[in-house]
């Protein structure tokens, strides 16, 4: 996979995959990606309920815990363990980016592993800080992103972890609207971390937009023979990585980076294509972009890394994506972007609310069998 190592290298994005699992901690899977470039891991609860089902390498530790708590607690127990394993193996990139921000050469750390809190908790702001302190103590890992969804709820409680110091991957953006929001939340939490004497070098984020489900929505909305089909995701996230660009460019943002402060990167996630006659690599060719993220599945990114051509993308200078982003703000004056991406919020919610519960069904099934 050396053109990961290109994608980073030469065009300042990272790979990270999108998924965990226990034998690939086990078998140095992870490791091998590690060194093909991939510099950081992503988890939801869809992943964890895939790989309970499919694997064993779980069986005997549910086993052993399973007596001792509830399907959640020992679920929890579970994807502790898998997560701090992660970040041990991603230390060394995590160290690197350290020297790398300290040369000036990026205004971001790297290596990290994401563990997302409770997808039940979505609208609960208040339980969602007393979740995220727990994971960030129980996980104990300078390279741990705590997972936060961007449901209004979920705002003040990203400014809130982002206060105490602990990084945060703010998930479940659909809209740009509410990734301008994501951006203010941020902001605030880092103030907040400044005034109560953290050292803002250390506090990183990123925000993460899903991408491919808005594809599917708005194409929906179009008529079968609309050029725009397969568009509209792309061109929004050049609107995004526009209000990005801006944003961090303010005088605001511009002290907190002055203080120490790290850039909190878009990420892109759900960069499969959900329509197979989409390009494999339409979401990841298209989107790639300075101080960004892309998070991807197994499939994609082996795909990217044999024959990514990474010159494509949309977010290669800034009049480029600035056409992708009229093209978007275009299309948001005939479609009602605003109801169909506060449609994908909520499906996405129950989603990872209904992986959850099937997580929690097969511990459960595990602990007594």
């Amino acid at each position: 996979m050396t053109r990961l190592l290109e994608l980073y290298g030469r065009y300042g994005q990272s790979p990270w995959i999108d998924n965990i699992r226990r034998d690939w901690l086990e078998n140095g899977t992870l490791a091998g990606l590690v060194r093909d470039g991939v510099r950081g891991v992503t988890s939801n609860p869809s992943i964890f309920a895939k790989a309970l089902a499919t694997s064993d390498a779980y069986d005997e530790r549910i086993a052993r815990i399973g007596r001792v708590g509830d399907a959640e607690a020992v679920f929890e127990a579970l994807a502790v363990d898998d997560v701090r394993d992660a970040c041990d193996v991603l230390a060394p990139v995590h160290l690197a980016s350290h020297d790398e921000r300290e040369s000036g050469r990026r205004r971001y750390l790297d290596g990290f592993v994401s563990l997302e809190v409770s997808p039940r908790l979505a609208h609960d702001g208040v339980a969602t800080v007393e979740a995220a302190r727990r994971l960030a103590a129980a996980v104990g890992r300078p390279n741990l992103m705590v997972k936060i969804p961007a449901t209004r709820e979920g705002l003040p409680a990203v400014s809130a972890v982002l206060a105490e110091g602990i990084n945060v991957n703010v998930t479940l953006i659909f809209s740009v609207e509410r990734y301008v929001a994501v951006l203010d939340a941020w902001m605030a939490g880092l103030e907040e971390a400044r005034a109560a004497g953290h050292d803002l070098a250390e506090i990183a984020s990123v925000a993460s937009f899903f991408v491919s489900r808005v594809d599917t929505a708005v194409d929906a909305a179009l008529s079968p023979a609309d050029p725009r089909r397969g568009t509209t995701a792309i061109h929004q996230a050049a609107a995004a990585y526009r209000a990005y660009r801006g944003v961090v460019a303010s005088e605001r943002a511009e002290g907190l980076l002055r203080a120490g402060a790290q850039v909190q990167r878009p990420l892109w996630a759900s960069t499969s294509v959900k329509n197979p006659d989409y390009d494999e690599l339409l979401y990841v060719d298209s989107l790639v972009g300075d101080e960004t993220v892309n998070t991807m599945p197994d499939a994609t990114l082996s795909a990217a890394g044999e024959r990514g051509r990474f010159e494509k993308s949309l977010l290669r200078d800034a009049p480029t994506t600035l056409r992708a982003a009229d093209a978007f703000d275009r299309l948001g004056e005939e479609v009602d972007l605003g109801a169909i991406t506060d449609r994908l919020e909520a499906e996405g919610v129950k989603a990872f609310v209904d992986s959850y519960e099937e997580v929690l069904a097969t511990v459960a099934a595990k602990a007594v069998s």
